[in-house]
């Protein structure tokens, strides 16, 4: 049984998207190593503050560094049992990824108990010493509460606390609300309360932009598309080139430094009434995978803006959480409120190239015959720390919940580019060269790719 401290992996959870045979064995093992990983490892894997994916290259692993290192474990093994990963494959995974983690810490039961003082859990927010003391907490919370009691109560109470922990689930490029995701979608509370122990440790800036934004909204007389506004940022000068090619992180020292009013007025123009949830979750996923896939810069070898697939990664989750009876949906508007106005304020950032949707309809793939399930068998196999499994998963579950919206002008992936995308997506991180860019909007960014071979331009 899945508990606060135990993860059991199981066929009656396996997704908003998988694949139809799963296997037994393959959640028995996805269990044993994801326990594992929830009792040995920390969540951060080292104390740099950086983001590192380890990269196979012949019989080495490459280490590229960015923002914020995490444990990718806890997303990495139920993204690839979802899609069909035998136990070999798993526990493949799972080694290659352990090596570099960093070793739990015990929590201090007089932290833990001096937690339940607001004044105290606001004072340690922010400060990754205390991750081990948060998820001590928000464990004994889920114990005595439920997961249900918990979220509600912890995240979502629209207090100052629960207010203090939403906002920090968008921070990182969204990876404390990823994964929550994972914990929500299967069924697992110790994911959960790692969720939310991680984003009490992630800083708070991000907080301000999104509850300012909220007031905005509240008071706007506009309503717009995620498209029509992602047009309108890129013919606003001022905002698309605030973010500048050596500022640490182009979102917080960029966009919300220098052209925070504008940042708030644009996003402040998408909506999301109590009667629209799946269809602004459709939208939201479909304005992702637009800018995200569309992000190239021919004549350079294709590759996914590296920030930018974290907005289609995490999109799968919302509709897991919009299906949750237990969460209001006051609550699940504010949640898909948050995403849209981040994926926007992350488009913003990297210079807001123009999405060439051209380059998604023309893709020529490596293997042009391949199905989606050729397409699964080969991301299972691909040795990284899980961001292209979730890439083409995101991907196929975009596709299935926009297909009813193809007629939709809002809708700006359709038909078969979402096959071409996810083409794209493996043929890319197989490619030579870093697996993904890094701000694709500067053409700082692209230098050290090669470019296509003539028969591709």
């Amino acid at each position: 049984m899945a508990t606060a401290s135990n993860i059991q992996l199981s066929l009656a959870h396996c997704g908003e998207y998988h694949v139809p045979d799963i296997t037994t064995e393959s959640a028995v093992m996805g269990s044993e190593v994801l326990q594992e990983n929830h009792e040995m490892h920390h969540i951060f894997f080292n104390q740099s503050g950086f983001h590192s994916m380890f990269v196979r290259d012949g019989r080495h692993w490459t280490v590229i560094v960015g923002p914020d290192l995490l444990d990718h474990i806890a997303h990495h093994i139920p993204t690839v049992f979802a899609l069909g990963a035998s136990p070999a494959a798993i526990r493949k995974h799972y080694q290659n990824n352990k090596s570099y983690q960093r070793p739990s810490k015990t929590s201090h039961r007089d932290v833990v108990r001096d937690l339940h003082d607001p004044a105290v859990f606001l004072k340690h927010l922010g400060q990754e010493a205390y991750y081990s003391d948060y998820l001590a907490f928000y464990q004994d919370q889920i114990d005595l509460h439920g997961c249900e009691g918990a979220v509600n109560n912890c995240l979502l109470r629209d207090d100052e606390c629960a207010n203090a922990i939403l906002v920090r689930m968008y921070a990182g490029f969204l990876h404390p609300i990823i994964h929550l995701g994972f914990g929500i979608e299967f069924n697992q509370p110790a994911i959960i309360a790692e969720a939310l122990a991680q984003a009490a440790v992630h800083d708070g800036w991000i907080g301000p932009f999104l509850l300012e934004t909220e007031k905005a909204a509240a008071g706007t007389q506009v309503s717009r598309s995620l498209v029509e506004i992602l047009d309108q940022i890129r013919t606003d000068p001022n905002l698309r080139m605030a973010a500048h090619w050596d500022d640490d992180n182009k979102v917080r020292d960029g966009i919300l430094a220098r052209a925070p009013n504008d940042m708030v007025k644009y996003a402040a123009q998408w909506n999301v009434g109590l009667d629209e949830l799946e269809a602004k979750t459709a939208e939201m996923t479909n304005a992702a995978v637009y800018f995200t896939g569309g992000a190239q810069h021919p004549p350079k070898q294709t590759k996914f803006d590296f920030y930018y697939m974290h907005c289609v990664n995490s999109s799968i989750f919302f509709s897991s959480f919009i299906k949750q009876p237990w969460i209001t949906a006051v609550n699940k508007v504010r949640l898909l409120q948050f995403k849209g106005w981040l994926d926007l304020a992350m488009y913003t950032s990297r210079r807001a190239p123009e999405p060439l949707l051209d380059e998604i309809v023309h893709y020529q793939p490596k293997h042009p015959e391949g199905s989606w399930d050729e397409i699964f068998k080969r991301v299972v196999e691909h040795e990284d720390d899980g961001h292209a499994s979730k890439l083409v998963r995101a991907l196929k579950h975009g596709q299935q919940i926009c297909k009813p919206h193809n007629d939709d002008p809002r809708f700006r992936v359709k038909d078969n580019m979402w096959l071409n995308l996810a083409h794209m997506a493996i043929d890319s991180v197989e490619d030579t060269g870093d697996p993904w860019v890094r701000s694709a909007g500067f053409d700082e960014a692209w230098e050290k790719y090669e470019d296509r071979p003539r028969a591709q331009l």
